[in-house]
């Protein structure tokens, strides 16, 4: 273990125990950062109670990683999505597939359907709940397109995030822009006409009848 463990005089620091070269190189950053985040979690270790505290820690550590990498997907999905503004009808299970089957308005007047995972999973259980808390609401919904099994040239509305609105039933600045953007088909010239035809602020939220207006001049536009 000779160069494992670097000992280190520090003013008011005696005896401190630094990691050296052979425990950096082992770990890259990443998975060091985790280890640190998982031994904070753990608080001290007793005395006499390396073993036990390692092993805890250890576990810790894998349970970070696993939710870093959910979390990771879950943020792919979000930037990816399709945005839309909804008012949110209903929330049912869908019998067949035991998913979350949600009824939408669309600021149109037209009805659109959109389904969570399955109730039964964490993720789908938490966005069933979500949108039951938001029923009868105007939410901004993000979709995503999940193929059907078996199926190539076939795919399933899926929801992955709802944001309420609230009362004022206003969109964030950043947001607005991007859903015109989309409409628009990422032309940002257009896009940028679109909101200037709109009256839209360039700062600040934009309510959801403004919204709409951009979303429309973007799509005569094309």
């Amino acid at each position: 273990m000779r160069g494992a463990l670097v000992r280190r005089a520090e003013p008011g620091h005696r005896g401190a125990v630094r990691p050296g070269p052979a425990i950096m190189g082992a770990v890259d950053n990443s998975h060091y950062r985790l280890v640190i985040a998982a031994a904070q979690a753990a608080g001290p270790c007793p005395p006499g109670q390396e073993a036990t505290w390692g092993r805890r820690v250890h576990g810790l550590t894998v349970d970070l990683h696993l939710i870093a990498q959910q979390a990771k997907q879950d943020i792919e999905r979000l930037e990816s999505a399709r945005t839309f503004i909804a008012f949110l009808e209903k929330v049912e299970i869908e019998e067949s597939s035991r998913r979350g089957l949600l009824t939408l308005r669309l600021p149109s007047g037209e009805s659109e359907p959109i389904r969570t995972e399955q109730k039964d999973t964490d993720r789908g259980h938490a966005l069933i709940e979500r949108a039951r808390s938001l029923e009868g609401r105007w939410v901004l919904v993000y979709r995503y397109n999940e193929r059907k099994t078996g199926q190539k040239n076939q795919s399933v509305r899926m929801l992955a995030h709802l944001m309420d609105l609230g009362v004022d039933e206003t969109v964030p600045n950043t947001t607005a822009k991007k859903m015109v953007l989309q409409e628009a088909g990422g032309d940002v010239a257009r896009a940028q006409q679109a909101w200037t035809v709109a009256g839209l602020p360039g700062t600040g939220p934009v309510s959801v009848g403004q919204l709409e207006q951009a979303r429309e001049a973007a799509r005569e536009a094309g």
